[in-house]
């Protein structure tokens, strides 16, 4: 038999093993989703060999996505490492035969400890499904291998249905977008929901002069501060205007002698603004439309808090 042949019997057998799981699936899956939502505690995956890198991964995609998981090496459970299963903790053991010897010494510990247990495997009456609160049949037959030995149609099954799981107890959770990114505060996602209020400047980082200040320390506020622009304030820190790059550009154009200028005479009234709690993203197409490079950031009584320019949102990587 050729590579390609393998590789279609292989891809065949594997396509089987996940379509099976949609005909058998049934209320024990409602039952098992349940049985995590009631858990107090944590979500213990653990399995052997392959079952084993199958579970490390389940049990990241169910903490990424709400609920508290850990992997337990079941053959490291039974030589020291049971105190990572404490009360209220439930347990998901996958096993496809479910008759693994370590599976079973771990599950007889945990039985002792009154710890839930919710079972994998591709046989119904195996010892293990029969020690669980809750039996999800993996209806897996046959492997792919050709030699009928390696683990494959198996750790299919395994990782479809455990993902299967994971999103349906999120789903209940009412977890969002939101909550993703919360926990992945480092990834795409995370950065999509960043708030104005975490990337602005603030406080002595404001760019400001006074509605007097000669156009010489209205330069040199600008320059010192470096993004693009100063406020003007009146005598009580209240916003009259701001004076840009581009307004500093045109008036060299236009003025003769621009430095006997006041701000107050230099400025434009307002600014673009946006508000704390937006999204960076919000702040970043305001940006674009305006075609400018640095917002003011103002609360609802109009007060100024901070500045973002187009640098803070590059520095994340919204671009």
């Amino acid at each position: 038999m050729g590579s390609m042949d393998v590789a279609r019997k292989v891809l065949k057998t594997e396509a089987e093993a996940i379509h099976r799981l949609l005909e058998i699936i049934d209320g024990d899956f409602e039952r098992a989703v349940d049985l995590i939502l009631q858990a107090t505690g944590r979500v213990v995956w653990t399995g052997m060999g392959k079952s084993g890198i199958i579970c490390r991964k389940l049990a990241a995609t169910m903490s990424s996505t709400g609920t508290p998981a850990l992997f337990l090496h079941p053959a490291e459970a039974i030589h020291g490492d049971m105190g990572m299963v404490g009360e209220g903790d439930l347990v998901i053991a996958i096993s496809n035969s479910g008759a693994t010897e370590e599976i079973l010494a771990l599950v007889a510990l945990l039985k002792r400890q009154g710890v839930g247990l919710i079972a994998m495997s591709s046989r119904p009456d195996s010892p293990l499904a029969g020690t669980a609160d809750c039996h999800l049949d993996l209806g897996v037959r046959k492997e792919a291998c050709p030699l009928g030995l390696a683990p494959t149609a198996s750790t299919t099954a395994s990782l479809a249905l455990g993902d299967a799981l994971c999103m349906a107890v999120a789903e209940r959770k009412g977890f969002k977008e939101e909550d993703f990114a919360r926990l992945h505060p480092g990834g795409k996602l995370g950065k999509k929901f960043l708030r104005v209020h975490e990337l602005m400047h603030h406080g002595d980082d404001i760019p400001s002069v006074g509605a007097s200040a000669q156009m010489k320390d209205v330069i040199y506020e600008m320059s010192r501060k470096g993004l693009g622009l100063t406020t003007v304030l009146d005598e009580g820190g209240s916003l009259l205007g701001v004076i840009t790059d581009g307004d500093l550009r045109r008036l060299m154009e236009q003025e003769g002698d621009p430095m006997r200028l006041k701000a107050s005479e230099v400025m434009h009234p307002g600014g673009v603004c946006i508000g704390p709690d937006e999204l960076a993203t919000a702040a970043l197409k305001r940006l674009e439309e305006r075609r400018i490079t640095s917002l003011l950031v103002c609360s609802g009584a109009g007060a100024v808090e901070g500045v973002l320019h187009v640098h803070d949102l590059w520095g994340v990587g919204l671009f």
